[in-house]
């Protein structure tokens, strides 16, 4: 079973290097460590290299947010490096020694293989991290419940790109993240999609730190990149295979809630109407493109996308 590990990065060099090195004092020894550097000014990748000589470190030659690192980064994982899980986290995602160890045993004990592994997401102060929290399985079958419990897990039907632990042959079949999200709501289309006809679960025992500025909530104010929000949410809605018919519903009921919640609480709501504005425009105006016409101009990345995702078909 060989398994990589895949960081996306962009300007938190320090962060980055503190996060590979956890990766490094894994309990269970990583085969392989990919690394994804968005164009970064503050010299990223070459603290990657030099933290990490092992590491695979792709420079991208623009910013592709982290939907697009991601695609090139799981490809490059599952293609160059043969990778049978892939683990994906952000730079500033500290994993603990028994991270991945933890995941794996929960998948070793499991009776029917998981396709998604999520860890248990903690802030700075131990506490957990509202905005990388897992959507749990709506309508769970008993046996699946029990299952997942006696594992010491919880059946999900999503998870955040901050530390799961994804199979290779799922991706393979279903197709890497769409890169045109760039920012936002890429993980949630992207593990829904894997989790549409496969299992997922949560893993309290496998604790990684995400170490972002504040303990912000899904409902915070994001200014200018409520865009994406809106945007990528309709386009799951409209073009995405992550949800059946009768989900879809639920999760634009769930988003406008959170949305009113999200204008409620801001300062700023002249920034989230026209983000809002301009994002139900594009959403509803256009469709995300082919992940290597997104990442056009890239080599060789672009071209390995675009063989990956004529193998697995279109991901929408």
């Amino acid at each position: 079973m060989r398994i990589s590990a895949v960081v996306v990065a962009y300007n938190r060099r320090e962060l980055l290097t503190e996060a590979l090195a956890a990766l490094a004092a894994q309990s269970r020894a990583l085969d392989s460590i990919v690394v994804v550097d968005n164009a970064s000014t503050d010299g990223s990748a070459e603290a990657a290299e030099a933290a990490c000589p092992d590491a695979d470190v792709v420079r991208l030659a623009r910013n592709t947010g982290g939907a697009g690192g991601f695609a090139v980064g799981i490809e490059r994982a599952i293609t160059t490096h043969g990778a049978d899980l892939v683990w994906i986290m952000d730079d500033d995602t500290i994993p603990s020694p028994t991270a991945l160890a933890a995941l794996l045993d929960v998948r070793d004990r499991l009776p029917v293989t998981p396709v998604v592994l999520a860890s248990k997401v903690v802030w700075t102060d131990g506490s957990d991290h509202p905005m990388n929290t897992p959507r749990r399985k709506p309508f769970l079958g008993r046996s699946e419940r029990v299952s997942a419990e006696g594992a010491g897990a919880i059946a999900v039907r999503s998870a955040s790109f901050v530390s799961s632990l994804v199979d290779a042959r799922a991706v393979a079949q279903s197709g890497l993240p769409i890169a045109e999200y760039f920012i936002w709501n890429d993980d949630f289309e992207f593990t829904a999609r894997l989790l549409r006809d496969g299992v997922g679960v949560y893993c309290p025992a496998s604790v990684v730190t995400h170490k972002t500025k504040a303990l912000a909530s899904t409902d915070g104010d994001p200014g200018s990149r409520f865009y994406y929000e809106v945007r990528n949410k309709v386009w799951l809605f409209r073009r995405s295979r992550a949800l059946a018919t009768w989900e879809v519903p639920v999760y634009v009921a769930a988003s406008l809630v959170r949305w009113t919640r999200t204008f409620v609480k801001s300062q700023d709501r002249a920034t989230l109407i026209s983000g809002l504005r301009r994002g139900l425009r594009d959403g509803f105006t256009t469709s995300p493109r082919r992940n290597a016409d997104f990442l056009a101009g890239l080599e060789p990345a672009t071209s390995a996308i675009a063989q990956f995702d004529a193998a697995a078909g279109p991901a929408r």
